[in-house]
This record gives structure tokens, C-alpha cells and sequence, in this order.
């Protein structure tokens, strides 16, 4: 690893220590690292414990418990310098022990670290907004024997390097991470780089696994929900076009409980959303920025009085101070798995997407143009 120097147009080379070397521990240091920044993985990756011992019959603790995107559990497993010969035992003892966690325990073990490390909150919530689903019942966690394995280590030996490639030949997830320590004065860098598979590699696999998804198809009550939503967005879209909306003229139905469309404001979209107990219009603030979203909001806000009356009702204002984004919205009771229940949904739907819409133009555009002549973000 380098450091450039601008100034000089030269690169000077980073020291690489060894973890030894700067009394750095795995639990009070790499450990806590990951589970603050589990991201540095490569992926999204909700930390659902630390230290977990919750096995029958064994005191035995795996490093980091997480979920991914698809609601599969990851067991982390961390070394420092060395991975040792035994990491790879380990890390199957406790995949196979975590194989038969069921939902109700994921959300209690979830549950327990928050109140533990994080000062409270909602698991089942977390994990819902983590998924991107509306409706807990809507969640698989854990689903058959595709957990999935992550080592991380400075330097890993040859019999664990051996046994991941086979176990990714009978297709098990398992991945090493190399993690090496850099000071520069005073200074820590720290560089974390997937070793097994290449990052190459892995672009591949995952085509051929989504390929294989899209092939085997969904099952169960998740595949009906995706029906189930793709019939109602094809009836609301039809009905846009009917009303002459061109907002969505360019959006088809999809499986999801939303409905996106652009707003004119980069990364800020407008939404309808259709889940099993409530419909909504909303605005989301979503760019990369916190930042950005935060102050937007709040100049948003400033014309909250002129909006709500354009829109003819009071709408919910979420700043959201703990998430990156910020939204809007506006909403109603329904049972929305009730087909019969449908056309009165639709002519909500389309009546106050217009009047949404309408209401947020203009001062959409003016925020657009403050961003695009350069007003300060305070």
C-alpha cells in the first residue's frame, strides 16, 4: 500500500506491521472493527451478535454472527497474523450449529445484542428495513443449508486455504478475507482484500447463483406476494395511463411493495407503496450523503405549509436523524391482500400520486436548482 504525494507526484510505500507488532487483538480491536463496519466485507451484512455461545451442549463462541441481503446467516470467524490449522473445523462446528436456528431465534439473538451493544431497538424491524420488506411474515431467515462462511486473517495456511476451495467445489459460500495492518507515523491503516474467491471470481459465481435463482424461481408464500404485487401494479399503472399520468409511463410492475419514479432531484424518488395492512405516496431523500439529505429535508420543511395545502391533507415529515435518508409520507389503512378491496386502492393510489406529485413540483425545482448554482450544504 502507498501514500501519493501530490506535491511531489511521488508514492511513498506504507509500512505493513504485523498485528503483534502493534498490540492489536482480535476481539477488542478486529473484532469490533467488522462489527461497526461490516461493509468492509465486500456487502451489506446486518451484525446480528458477537461472541455468540447459544449452543446446546458446548460453551463454544463464534467471532461475528450476520445476515446477508437474502436473510442467510454468515458465520465470521477472525484471526490476526495467523488463521492457525484449525480455524476451518471451527468455523463448520458452528456453521452446522447455527443450521438450525429457526426465524423467532434469529430475531431473540438479534434482539439480545442490541440491548446489549446498541442501547435498544426493534429486531424484527431492523431486520424488516435491513431485508427492504414491509411485513415481518414476509421474512425467511436462515432458509435450508446455504449458510454461509467468512474467514479473515493476515495469513492463512495452506490446509485452511485447501479446504475453502473445496468447499466452494460443493458449493458452499465460504470466502477468506486478507487483512494487513499499515501505520504511516502515527497513523493505522488497515487493508482488507477478498483472497478466496477473487473479487473476479466472484462477480462470476454470482451471476451463475442468480441465474440459477431466477431458473429455480421463488417458493411458496414469498413466490404468491410477488404475484400477488405484480397484479396490483399492472392494475394501478393501467389506471395512470388511464388517467393520463405520465409520471410512471416509463415504470413496469415488479415484484416489490413499492413503486418508484424520478423526481427530477437525483437519488430522491417519488414512491407508491402497497403492503398487506396500509398504502402510501411518499418522497424519500435517499442520495449518498447524509449530509445532503438532512439539509434538503430541512429546506423542504421550510414550505411545509404551502405543500400540505396544495396537497390537501397534513403528511408525516421523517428526518429519519439516524438513517442516511429522509422521507415523506402519506398514508391509509387497507387489507391489501383482499383482491376485491383493489379498485378502490388503485383510485387512491392514482389520485394522490397526482396530487403528490403536484404539490412537490415546485419546490422540488427550486431545491434542484439551489443544488445545481452551488448553495452551500450547512
Amino acid at each position: 500500500m502507498f501514500q501519493v504525494n501530490r506535491s511531489e507526484n511521488r508514492l511513498k510505500k506504507l509500512e505493513e506491521k504485523r498485528f503483534a507488532d502493534l498490540n492489536l487483538r482480535e476481539r477488542e480491536h478486529l473484532q469490533e472493527w467488522l462489527a461497526n463496519q461490516p461493509d468492509a466485507l465486500g456487502e451489506e451484512l446486518l451484525i446480528i451478535q458477537k461472541e455468540f455461545d447459544g449452543f446446546a451442549d458446548t460453551r463454544e463462541r463464534l467471532d461475528l454472527l450476520a445476515l446477508d441481503k437474502d436473510g442467510q446467516l454468515v458465520v465470521i470467524e477472525n484471526k490476526l497474523d495467523d488463521s492457525g490449522r484449525d480455524v476451518a473445523w471451527q468455523a463448520l462446528k458452528y456453521t452446522a450449529y447455527v443450521s438450525s436456528l429457526t426465524k423467532t431465534q434469529i430475531i431473540d439473538i438479534y434482539q439480545q445484542y442490541l440491548e446489549r451493544y446498541c442501547g435498544g431497538g426493534n429486531a424484527a424491524g431492523l431486520i424488516c428495513e435491513f431485508l427492504e420488506v414491509e411485513e415481518l411474515d414476509e421474512v425467511v431467515l436462515n432458509p435450508g443449508n446455504d449458510q454461509r462462511l467468512m474467514f479473515i486473517a493476515a495469513h492463512f495456511r495452506k490446509e485452511v486455504t485447501a479446504t475453502v476451495l473445496w468447499l466452494r467445489e460443493h458449493r458452499i459460500d465460504a470466502r477468506c478475507f486478507k487483512v494487513v495492518p499499515y501505520v504511516f507515523g502515527d497513523e493505522l491503516f488497515v487493508d482488507i482484500q477478498p483472497v478466496i474467491p477473487t473479487p473476479e471470481a466472484a462477480d462470476f459465481m454470482i451471476g451463475m447463483a442468480e441465474k440459477e435463482t431466477e431458473a429455480r424461481g421463488a417458493q411458496g408464500e414469498q413466490k404468491s406476494r410477488h404475484k400477488l404485487r405484480r397484479d396490483y401494479w399492472e392494475m394501478t399503472l393501467d389506471a395512470l395511463k388511464e388517467a393520463g399520468d405520465t409520471l410512471y409511463q416509463n415504470i413496469s410492475p415488479g415484484k416489490d411493495h413499492w413503486l418508484s419514479a424520478g423526481s427530477g432531484l437525483r437519488s430522491c424518488p417519488y414512491a407508491l407503496i402497497f403492503a398487506k395492512s396500509e398504502i402510501r405516496v411518499e418522497f424519500t431523500f435517499g442520495r449518498a450523503d447524509a449530509a445532503e439529505n438532512k439539509w434538503l429535508f430541512d429546506r423542504l420543511i421550510e414550505k411545509k405549509d404551502e405543500i400540505e395545502a396544495a396537497f390537501g391533507h397534513e403528511i408525516e415529515w421523517l428526518r429519519l436523524d439516524n438513517k442516511k435518508a429522509s422521507r415523506l409520507q402519506f398514508g391509509r389503512p387497507c387489507e391489501g391482500y383482499n383482491r376485491e378491496g383493489w379498485p378502490e386502492y388503485v383510485a387512491w393510489h392514482v389520485e394522490h400520486i397526482q396530487k403528490w406529485e403536484r404539490a412537490l413540483r415546485g419546490p422540488l425545482a427550486e431545491l434542484n436548482q439551489g443544488l445545481k448554482s452551488g448553495e452551500n450544504l450547512i
